[in-house]
């Protein structure tokens, strides 16, 4: 279904009929995961957290709030921007899940990266 914006585990099957084009939004490649049996089809690292942005947070540098206002920051740079937009417009025209290796996708930038794109 067109702009449907879905988040999951990389590490989880495929679901053809329901991904539709599948997009890997970590910075780093999942460890220990087969490129083949990932099942990419795009890994736009430009929508990706920056290492400085992923490193400050895990070292409890702030607050959820905080790194959401950081990252949405950094997807306004032109180029993370142009690539947010061309990932809109593919989401335009049909289902979109966006992959990332976190236990919890849910309180994620997977999450935030979701609401950003959804129509």
């Amino acid at each position: 279904m067109a702009g449907e914006v879905r988040v999951r585990r990389v590490y989880d099957p495929a679901e053809p009929e329901a991904d539709g084009v599948r997009v890997l939004v970590d910075r780093l490649w999942p460890r220990g995961l087969a490129k083949a049996r990932a099942e990419v089809d795009e890994w736009p690292k430009a929508v990706t957290p920056s290492g400085e942005l992923r490193t400050w947070f895990h070292a409890g540098g702030g607050s959820a709030e905080e790194f959401r206002r950081r990252y949405e920051a950094e997807l306004a740079e032109p180029e993370a921007a142009a690539e947010l937009s061309r990932l809109r417009g593919l989401a335009a025209k049909g289902p979109v899940t966006l992959l990332t290796a976190v236990r919890d996708p849910a309180s994620s930038h997977a999450a935030i990266l979701a609401e950003l794109l959804s129509p």
